[in-house]
C-alpha cells in the first residue's frame, strides 16, 4: 500500500485557501487561446479547485496541462488520482511515471522548499511500487531498490512515511538481507517522533516483545499507548490487540511508568502544535 503524505495534502489545501471564491473551472488545455492566457501555475490552481468541487474531468484536464509544463504539485496530484482510481481509471504505471518525473526533476530541491513535500511523497510512492512491483510491466519487485529510495527520502527530506517504510524493511529483512532490528528501531523512532502512529505502534511492539531490547518494555508500552487513540478500523486492529496484550503482560510499575511517559509525550505534542 502506498503511504500518503499528509504534509503534501496540507500544502495543496493551503494553496486552495488562497484562491478567490467563485473562480471559473472552465479550462480546455487543447485550446490555443487557453494555453496562451493560462500559466501552468494558474492551471494547477484551477484544477485543484475543480477537483475539490467534485468536477474530476475538468480537474484532470487542467492538472494535465500544469503537469506537462513542470508543476510538481500537479504531477503529484495526478499520480495520486491514477494510483487510487480517483476520477480516472486506476493505472499504477501512469501513477509511477508521474511520481518518477517528480523524483527525477526535483530530487535535489531543498528540503525547505515549497514543493519538497510533493517530492518526498513521490519518492515514497516509487519505493512502495518497487516493494510490490506493477503487474505486467517492467516495474518488478526490487526490495533493495525500494530501500535505496526510502533511504533517500528518509534522510534528505526527513519524510516520516519513508522512515516508517524503511524501518519495516529492516524489521522484516529480505531474501538477500537478514533483519536488522536495531536499524529498524532507529528509523521507526525517527518516524514515531514525528507523530507517525503506525511507526509508533510498530516500534512499541518491537521494544516490548523482542528480546533484542530487554530493558525497553516500558518504552514499548509507552509507544503503543501513544499510537492507540489513532487506531481505527480493521487495518489498525493489530495495534489495539498488541497494546492490550502488552498492557496485560506488563507489571504494575511498568504500566504506571509507561502511562506517565505517554501522557507527557502527548501533552508535549499538543503544546507544540
Amino acid at each position: 500500500m502506498i503511504m500518503r503524505n499528509t504534509n503534501a495534502i496540507l500544502c495543496l489545501a493551503g494553496i486552495l485557501a488562497l484562491l478567490p471564491f467563485g473562480a471559473s473551472y472552465a479550462f480546455d488545455p487543447g485550446a490555443a487561446s487557453e494555453k496562451a492566457q493560462t500559466t501552468p501555475t494558474e492551471a494547477f490552481r484551477l484544477g485543484a479547485r475543480a477537483y475539490f468541487a467534485g468536477n474530476k474531468q475538468k480537474a484532470v484536464d487542467a492538472l494535465s496541462f500544469a503537469a506537462e509544463n513542470g508543476v510538481p504539485a500537479a504531477q503529484w496530484k495526478l499520480g495520486r488520482m491514477y494510483a487510487d482510481g480517483d476520477g480516472v481509471a486506476e493505472d499504477d504505471l501512469k501513477a509511477f511515471k508521474y511520481f518518477s518525473r517528480i523524483a527525477s526533476q526535483h530530487a535535489d530541491d531543498a528540503p525547505s522548499s515549497s514543493q519538497a513535500p510533493y517530492v518526498a511523497s513521490a519518492f515514497v510512492a516509487i519505493g512502495s511500487y518497487y516493494l510490490t512491483g506493477i503487474q505486467d510491466t517492467a516495474v518488478k519487485p526490487n526490495i533493495r531498490r525500494a530501500r535505496e529510495i526510502f533511504t533517500y527520502a528518509a534522510s534528505y527530506f526527513g519524510n516520516a512515511d519513508a522512515q516508517y517504510n524503511l524501518g519495516r524493511i529492516y524489521l522484516e529483512g529480505s531474501p538477500d538481507d537478514p533483519p536488522d532490528l536495531r536499524m529498524a528501531a532507529r528509523w521507526l523512532k525517527l518516524a514515531a517522533l514525528k507523530g507517525h502512529y503506525q511507526a509508533q505502534a510498530t516500534l512499541g511492539k518491537l521494544l516490548f516483545f523482542d528480546e533484542t531490547f530487554p530493558s525497553n518494555r516500558i518504552r514499548g508500552l509507552m509507544w503503543l499507548t501513544i499510537a492507540l487513540p489513532h487506531a481505527h478500523g480493521d487495518k489498525d486492529a493489530w495495534i489495539v490487540d498488541t497494546q492490550e496484550r502488552a498492557f496485560s503482560l506488563a507489571g504494575e510499575a511498568e504500566r504506571r511508568r509507561a502511562m506517565t511517559l505517554a501522557q507527557r509525550w502527548q501533552e508535549k505534542a499538543v503544546a507544540s502544535r
